[in-house]
């Protein structure tokens, strides 16, 4: 129980600190900046203010209504999923990735679904603020992303020889992010680069994982025969 209790808690730790970092960031940037607004950090760092009606990193794929209710959707599986971790045999580091994974998703979700119900419409050379709910730029479930974090690193032409594209301006890395992209992506990295048998493992059904749990000690009492 003690085990459980933990694990539990460091999912919402988790979950709370990334949400709480990622709106924090977001509403700071739509009420003090305007569209397309950048400020200098550095040579090869951005605040660059954006929205986006699509995926992470401002990838946009289908329609609006259908990717907010896709996240909502993909977040109950992810918590459902999550839920069945904490109770199992799996350490905290996995139940983090995870959760950081559940806390990027959620933190996009509540752009989508709220800020254009709550704020007016950013453009460039306007600054939004809070308005009274349903009076904002959209309805529920059609607000968009915020965006802030830029890194364009490497900034330059490519060669002429090259084909197509020779002559032709290239920058790495053009995307423009949030917290929340970021919680994702370090999420996925780590279940992949950590913990990817542990996670082959968590997908598998009560009976296929008694079947292999079985094997495992018919095995063993083979080896000590």
């Amino acid at each position: 129980m003690k085990s459980t209790t933990q694990k539990g808690l460091t999912a919402i730790v988790v979950v709370f600190l990334i949400l709480l970092i990622d709106q924090l960031t977001k509403i700071w940037v739509k009420t003090h900046m305007s569209l397309q607004e950048s400020i200098k950090i550095t040579d090869w760092f951005q605040i660059y203010f954006v929205e986006n009606n699509g995926m992470a990193f401002g990838i946009e794929a289908g329609g609006k209504l259908f990717l907010s209710l896709f996240r909502i959707v993909a977040v109950i599986f992810i918590i459902i999923y999550l839920t069945r971790l904490v109770k199992g045999s799996y350490k905290k580091g996995f139940i983090a990735c995870v959760a950081l994974i559940l806390a990027g998703a959620t933190g996009n979700i509540i752009d989508s679904v709220f800020y254009g119900a709550i704020f007016d419409a950013s453009y460039p050379g306007h600054v939004a603020s809070f308005v009274p709910f349903g009076e904002g730029y959209a309805s529920v479930l059609h607000g968009k992303v915020v965006d802030m974090f830029y890194f364009p690193i490497v900034e330059g032409t490519y060669p002429d020889w090259i084909p197509l594209v020779g002559g032709q301006n290239f920058l790495f890395f053009r995307f423009i992010f949030n917290v929340a992209d970021s919680a994702i992506t370090v999420g996925v990295i780590a279940l992949l680069v950590f913990y990817r048998k542990t996670f082959a493992h968590s997908l598998l059904s009560k009976e296929e994982k008694e079947r292999l749990e079985k094997e495992k000690k018919e095995k063993e009492a083979i080896g000590e025969a």
